[in-house]
């Protein structure tokens, strides 16, 4: 009997490795947070997030919806969603009150689907209304800071404004309010030059031991060089964080570059980096992962997702891309 329950565990492990990612729920790695590089669970493990991140709210709200988030988490392998809302350009600046409304209905889907879920202020000028931005994470932090599922992403991608100057002090703004109502869920602040940058903010951390920093590439356009200054910060010893990357060329369209891909995936799971790629929409363009007319409540069949987004959800998933098979 004995040898045929140690059969049974190794059958099971094999198992595991063969059909399916280490289980990356919150129930099963609970509060996460920042240990040097990395980001870890409650037992001090180092965990990567895979999974993806919607479109500006205001233009594409119709998957801000509780049936495509579990979609994402059932069919897709997703560990964690972002919620990009959208705040400038008619977004939450302009509409506050239905811009919320879709944010947390994610925010509240991801938390029943036992998701992580970063809470984005999708803005390239953020600073330019520091008081707006403290409110609204202030609401946020006071409201879900209490689920170990949040995560809160700053700023998107600071436009031609210096880390020193602009972005670090209004991080540390909008941080002192968040602490005053949830001390412990991680926050992932955006870097300069489009969340690139990510060296020159390693090198003037943010005092706080939960904050990790945004890096944004996009596959055809960003590649060593970036990665560069990405090994420069993680040798600083920062912890990165992809809260957005693309496939395609950095105007979101264009040809894909998948080879590239590869080498970038090769670079995040060297160091264990989280990621969500960009992004759930049906937008005629080739770095979106539905094509025009999808169904808005998940359900995607094969024919309804394109070539980006079967690359990406194999790579969820733990399986080979379609795009590399030999």
């Amino acid at each position: 009997m004995r040898k045929k329950t140690q059969l049974l565990a190794l059958l099971l492990l094999v198992a595991s490795w063969s059909f399916g990612q280490k289980d990356m729920s919150v129930s099963a790695n609970g509060q996460l947070r920042i240990d040097g590089i990395h980001v870890v669970n409650e037992k001090g493990e180092p965990v990567q997030l895979k999974g993806m991140s919607l479109f500006w709210s205001q233009w594409m709200g119709q998957f801000y919806n509780g049936p495509a988030v579990r979609w994402l988490k059932k069919d897709w392998g997703c560990s964690v969603i972002r919620a990009a809302m959208g705040v400038e350009k008619g977004g939450y600046l302009t509409k506050p009150e239905s811009e919320l409304e879709k944010l947390e209905m994610v925010i509240k889907a991801a938390i029943k689907a036992d998701m992580y879920v970063i809470i984005d202020y999708h803005a390239h000028e953020a600073h330019e209304d520091t008081e707006a931005a403290k409110y609204f994470f202030g609401k946020m932090a006071k409201k879900y800071g209490k689920h170990p599922n949040v995560i809160y992403e700053l700023f998107n991608e600071p436009v031609n404004v210096k880390w020193d100057e602009t972005i670090k002090p209004y991080c540390e703004t909008v941080i002192a309010e968040i602490r005053k109502y949830d001390p412990d869920n991680i926050i992932v602040c955006g870097t300069p030059n489009w969340s690139q940058l990510v060296d020159v903010a390693a090198a003037d951390p943010i005092d706080d031991k939960n904050v990790a920093y945004t890096l944004h590439f996009y596959a055809a356009t960003h590649k060593q060089e970036l990665r560069d200054k990405a090994q420069a910060a993680i040798d600083l010893g920062a912890c990165l964080f992809v809260t957005e990357f693309g496939t395609s060329p950095a105007s979101g369209d264009g040809p894909l570059d998948l080879k590239e891909c590869d080498i970038w995936f090769d670079f995040l799971d060297k160091y264990s980096i989280s990621w969500c790629n960009w992004s759930i929409a049906d937008k005629d363009e080739t770095s979106s992962s539905l094509k025009p007319g999808a169904d808005e409540w998940g359900r995607w069949k094969d024919d309804d997702i394109t070539e980006s987004g079967h690359y990406i959800r194999s790579k969820i998933k733990g399986e080979t891309a379609p795009a590399t098979k030999e």
